[in-house]
């Protein structure tokens, strides 16, 4: 193997910067040449691509989102444009590819990889809804920036004696919302995976108010509701002023913690060692602090990564 290429694809998390390096010297290393696909799947389609060296990601470590950037590409859904993204591979000689996203990203990997090319999958979404990981590049960033957002938010909410809803970004998974939520001393987490009583929300707020309390915070996981709707509800029971903070792409920036460096280096050397070893077709994951390899077609077919039993117990222990 002497050319490899390596893209981001999908939404952007912090992280993915930091693995992209670690793929680029650690081919350079392996006396790789490697090329860096601009804008994902569509850069690959429309052979947007560059060959990198070590200047090519220097300084990019400790930058959130992807240099290399991201897209949407609808031609990747269907057979003409899949062919030609891996006629495109071969015409750049690229042997390898390791392809740094989510689950969509993975499944356009995996039809690479049925065509015949060598393709290794890093998963990375704030999500955390991946399976065969037990964390994905970019998820302890992004509860960092949320725990950063709502304590500001607790200082002034006690200010006023206000209740805050604060929405996360999750889609159908509430990871964001309930681990933030026990870690910030949230009232409620509200979760898709969990069903909630508006009732019985308001009667505690009204209780804690009665008791003197100066603040309170319901997380709200953007697949159960808007912070809006939740704070809407809890006026018209109970009569409280309600604030709304919704999150949103916040959530996805800034400058990666050490944790998500520390992933993005062993997920982007290991992709390497993978191609190496002739390893293709695989995802790679954390798991128990060891790095695995797992069939990408069982990994795609899968679906969603369920919350952890254990941390729906710790919330409810807590009273969360």
């Amino acid at each position: 193997m002497k050319r490899i290429a390596v893209l981001t694809s999908g939404g952007d998390c912090s992280g993915m910067n930091a693995a992209i390096r670690a793929v680029v010297r650690a081919g350079l290393t392996n006396g790789l040449e490697v090329v860096g696909i601009q804008k994902g799947f569509q850069g690959l389609i429309d052979r947007q691509y560059e060959l990198m060296t070590t200047k090519s990601v220097s300084g990019k470590l400790q930058r959130g989102g992807t240099f290399l950037q991201s897209a949407r590409c609808l031609e990747m859904m269907e057979e003409p444009g899949q062919r030609l993204a891996a006629e495109n591979l071969k015409g750049m000689g690229v042997e390898g590819l390791i392809v740094i996203g989510g689950d969509g990203s993975h499944r356009g990997a995996a039809v690479l990889s049925q065509r015949g090319i060598s393709v290794i999958a890093i998963p990375a979404s704030i999500d955390n809804d991946i399976k065969f990981t037990d964390m994905s590049l970019g998820v302890d960033t992004a509860l960092n920036n949320i725990l950063h957002a709502v304590d500001c938010l607790k200082d002034t909410a006690s200010s006023h004696d206000r209740t805050f809803v604060v929405e996360t970004m999750g889609r159908n998974c509430g990871y964001l919302a309930l681990v933030s939520g026990i870690a910030c001393g949230a009232e409620y987490a509200l979760i898709p995976e969990s069903a909630y009583d508006i009732d019985k929300i308001c009667n505690h707020l009204r209780r804690r108010y009665q008791e003197g309390r100066d603040n309170s915070i319901i997380m709200v996981a953007e697949g159960v509701a808007t912070a809006q709707n939740i704070a809407d509800q809890i006026k018209d029971r109970i009569g409280f002023e309600t604030r709304i903070m919704v999150l949103g792409h916040y959530q996805r920036g800034g400058s990666p913690s050490c944790f998500d460096r520390l992933l993005a280096a062993r997920f982007g050397v290991s992709a390497v060692e993978s191609l190496l070893a002739k390893e293709s077709g695989g995802m790679l994951g954390l798991s128990c602090g060891s790095i695995i390899l797992t069939d990408l077609d069982k990994a795609v077919s899968s679906g969603r990564r369920p919350i952890d039993d254990n941390l729906l117990a710790l919330a409810a222990t807590l009273g969360i």
